[in-house]
């Protein structure tokens, strides 16, 4: 018994369909997590009769909510990476560094996150507001700003209110390269930070 003209076709295009592949014919790259983890050199330990500080969690400027690695074009244009990226968002490592970093710098005698049942005497609020590769300039550039408000007296008072910048250069242009110029960057402006706080 010879098969219908449908069965034929469709036959007929299975056996065309058997030499092609709906597949790319390269594989999408792997996606990469780079943690931005940055530490005090050194740990000092918590000063006896010093102040309690509460870090906030810190903000981002809008453009800084994605992991994804930024960087500028010689155009002027920003270039987020999808394959490339923070293990967490820039501002919530940034958040997390800060708060260490300055548990570690022997000004307080303690550090606090949100959340804690400890009272505070000091409170620091901060936002992260650039932190991407400037290709064409050859710098990682970020910027936080931060507010240290001191809750002893009634009404508080603010302390301290300052920018800080850091423009550190790039020693090429791989992507590894670009993630360890932004570490610096971050870790100078953590040095900046400290500095500010211990002469508050």
């Amino acid at each position: 018994m010879s098969a219908g003209p449908s069965r034929r076709l469709a036959l007929a295009g299975m056996l065309s369909l058997a030499g092609c592949s709906v597949l790319p014919s390269e594989p999408y790259p792997d996606r990469r997590n780079w943690p931005l983890v940055v530490r005090r050199p050194e740990a000092l330990p918590p000063r006896r009769n010093g102040a309690v500080l509460l870090v906030r969690t810190v903000g981002a400027a809008p453009e800084l909510e994605a992991r994804g690695l930024q960087w500028l074009r010689p155009d002027g244009s920003v270039h987020v990476d999808y394959y490339e990226q923070w293990a967490v968002p820039p501002a919530q490592a940034v958040d997390d560094d800060l708060r260490q970093w300055l548990a570690a710098s022997g000004i307080y005698a303690a550090v606090l996150a949100p959340g804690s049942r400890l009272g505070a005497d000091l409170v620091l609020e901060g936002e992260l507001e650039t932190f991407i590769a400037d290709v064409p300039d050859g710098l990682a550039r970020a910027r936080l700003a931060v507010v240290l408000l001191d809750q002893r007296p009634n009404p508080a008072k603010v302390k301290l209110q300052q920018t800080f910048t850091a423009d550190v250069p790039l020693p090429g242009r791989t992507v590894p390269q670009l993630v360890d110029a932004l570490r610096a960057a971050l870790r100078d402006l953590l040095r900046q930070v400290e500095l500010a706080l211990a002469a508050a």
